[in-house]
């Protein structure tokens, strides 16, 4: 029978396919759940009792919480001796989690969860079963996203496919940064890679560093299936900042990874072109992207940002106001049904103030499929940027008169 975590009388998780090519009764590693908590009190007890509902059951779960000031450590102490508790007098920031991690626990399958998401029952079992060959380094796996009440929002975390399998040539060629990863509960990790890896260094992410680190060392796996629940909720450390702010950070993060990537592969005496691999650098695209942003609008003026959804602006981009296209109550409504529906709705932001177009590289393909849309914005408005990262209409004032339209 398939094990179900049930929450609030509902079935959120439900048994995905079984992990094949199982280790034998007396070859199954001991596997180690290790969950960050600080201040998540809200969410935690749906976090841990995740952890202990794995159907594989050589299984530790360590909970560490740095200083939390909410009553995480009440919910912490009513797990007795099911999950083994670090309790940090004081702060140290989910980096210092990471790089403790090998010392904290005895597994030789290592994931760590956040505290404020949530493990499918099979996710151990199936990241388990991938670590057979002894070259896997990283095992991951998409994770549906929910919002604060543990609902599904219909997307995925990531929303792209993910790498599997041996790229070391293709990332010495090409970089690490045309690849998608899951988020820090999307991954498992063999203890040999850690002791190895880390520390995470000051500067970097370090779901992100680990990735990179991992394709350029190792073998990945990947599980078709989500075996998680990635929870937007407005205070995530990440996603609760600013547009802005995250851009920054990122390139920061992208600039010491290539610091680093440039010293491996001098030490291998390989030669390789980190200046050609920014241009895959998703980091470094969406930088370069908010200072065209910034040097084409005026500030004040808003503009229509055509993105997929992929951006994540929260309505601000360089401290001008973005709206998504098309937009339904706030939010992406998803591409347009044809070029009608497309000029309808751009006519209808540009009568509520939309002053600018711009079409990010994800959305590139629209002026290929919206054949009719193209030509209107070609014929009417004035193209202002034209770059490998963004196209941008200047629709305050038309090429032809209104008339005409």
């Amino acid at each position: 029978m398939a094990r179900v975590f049930k929450r609030n009388g509902s079935q959120l998780f439900r048994e995905c396919p079984a992990a094949t090519g199982r280790f034998g009764m007396n070859d199954r590693p001991l596997a180690s759940i290790i969950i960050s908590s600080y201040n998540y009190g809200r969410f935690l007890k749906d976090c841990i009792d995740s952890a202990l509902n794995q159907t594989y059951p050589e299984t530790e779960v360590i909970v560490v919480d740095d200083a939390s000031g909410d009553d995480s450590r009440e919910i912490i102490g009513t797990y007795a001796n099911r999950i083994k508790p670090i309790l940090r007098e004081r702060n140290e920031g989910g980096r210092a989690t990471y790089n403790a991690v090998c010392r904290l626990s005895r597994g030789e399958v290592i994931v760590i969860l956040d505290s404020d998401d949530m493990l499918c029952p099979t996710a151990i079992e199936c990241a388990v079963a991938r670590f057979r060959d002894p070259d896997v380094v990283k095992v991951h796996w998409p994770l549906w996203e929910i919002n604060t009440h543990a609902q599904r929002t219909g997307r995925l975390d990531p929303c792209r496919v993910l790498p599997d399998g041996d790229l070391r040539k293709y990332i010495a060629r090409d970089g690490p940064w045309g690849y998608a990863f899951p988020s820090t509960s999307g991954n498992a990790y063999s203890r040999r890679f850690l002791e190895r890896t880390l520390p995470v260094p000051s500067g970097t992410y370090g779901d992100a560093y680990l990735s990179m680190w991992a394709l350029v060392t190792g073998t990945i796996r990947s599980v078709r299936e989500p075996q998680g629940f990635y929870r937007i909720h407005g205070h995530n450390t990440y996603g609760g900042r600013t547009f802005d702010q995250r851009v920054e950070l990122d390139l920061r993060h992208a600039e010491h990874c290539l610091a680093r990537l440039r010293a491996y592969y001098q030490e291998q005496g390989a030669q390789v072109d980190t200046d050609a691999w920014k241009k895959e650098s998703w980091y470094h695209r969406l930088y370069q992207s908010a200072l065209d942003i910034k040097a084409q609008i005026p500030d004040g003026d808003t503009f229509v940002l055509v993105d997929q959804d992929n951006w994540a602006t929260g309505g601000r981009v360089a401290g001008r106001r973005a709206f998504p296209f098309p937009e339904f109550n706030g939010e992406f409504g998803g591409p347009p049904a044809d070029d009608t529906v497309a000029t309808e709705e751009l006519e209808r932001r540009r009568r509520a103030g939309a002053a600018f177009i711009v079409f990010a590289w994800q959305a590139f393909w629209w002026l290929d499929y919206y054949t009719g849309f193209k030509n209107y914005l070609e014929t009417r408005f004035p193209c202002l940027m034209r770059n490998e990262r963004l196209i941008i209409f200047d629709l305050r004032s038309s090429n032809r008169a209104e008339a005409e339209v």
